[in-house]
């Protein structure tokens, strides 16, 4: 599960991806447009700093701004900066894998561990091969008003003859009902 710090630090990652020209934009500002406690999103930001994700600009005009386009920042690079390995459980990780589980016997043959295998390899594969660029096209997706696509009017139906009146080989001439 992600944790509220990687939660915040992407927010805030994708808040300055969205800037224009890329401006450097205070950390207070930051906190209040998504509504992140300011203290927490302080230590979060320097740390991606320490990470090589930020660079802080000093003056009128400062505050803090990516180091790298958006491009080329991968969700999967900011979540393992924030919260460590993404594997679910730590006998399936390729960073921090130490030992097998205390309840496993063997990992070739555990159920769990082959199962969250897969589910570390689809969330790297995922995370990794998605960039702020992409965060950013999918928010503007999401928020385009939704295009209304316009069928083509009905063909006109061929008029109706009364049941009545169709005479076939079979019947012997119209019925009249009561009506």
């Amino acid at each position: 599960m992600l944790s509220a710090r990687a939660k915040y630090g992407l927010k805030a990652l994708v808040r300055l991806a969205r800037e224009p020209q890329l401006r450097a934009v205070v950390g207070a500002d930051l906190a209040e447009r998504d509504q992140i406690p300011r203290k927490f999103l302080e230590q979060i930001l320097l740390d991606l700093k320490h990470r090589g994700l930020l660079r802080t600009r000093r003056g009128r005009n400062g505050g803090y701004q990516l180091m790298r386009l958006p491009g080329e920042i991968t969700v999967g690079e900011i979540v393992r900066g924030l919260d460590g390995p993404i594997a679910p459980i730590s006998c399936v990780s390729l960073t921090a894998h130490a030992k097998a589980c205390d309840e496993c016997l063997d990992e070739t043959t555990c159920g769990t561990h082959l199962v969250m295998q897969q589910v570390r390899d689809s969330m790297s594969r995922i995370l990794d091969s998605t960039t702020l660029a992409d965060v950013v096209r999918m928010i503007a997706a999401a928020a385009a008003p939704p295009v209304l696509e316009l069928s083509p009017p009905p063909a006109p139906r061929a008029p109706r003859r009364p049941a009545a009146a169709v005479l076939t080989e079979q019947s012997p001439g119209p019925r009249r009902f009561k009506r």
